[in-house]
């Protein structure tokens, strides 16, 4: 790999970590619960795409399958979040 595609990457690596420490924070901090389903959808998409930079960085096809669970769980996850708070139950 070039010496540029090598920075790039850890670049991304490093602002993806910052991204999921905020998203951590919105979690932990609320204020309300929308906030903190927003602030776990963020957490996911932003865990998958360290995934994929890893794969890419590494070139193991293993964590490109992982960010693919990774965002098939979190995807199914936000949308029963979602639907508990607007109905108060997931399963009707």
């Amino acid at each position: 790999m070039s010496t540029l595609l090598v920075w790039s990457i850890s670049a991304a690596q490093i602002l993806l970590g910052l991204a999921m420490a905020c998203s951590i924070f919105r979690m932990l901090r609320g204020p309300r619960a929308q906030d903190r389903i927003v602030g776990f959808d963020s957490l996911y998409v932003n865990a998958m795409l360290l995934l994929l930079a890893f794969g890419i960085r590494s070139g193991s096809t293993l964590y490109f399958e992982a960010a693919l669970i990774v965002a098939l769980l979190g995807f199914v996850s936000t949308v029963a979040l979602a639907k508990f708070l607007l109905r108060g139950e997931v399963i009707e």
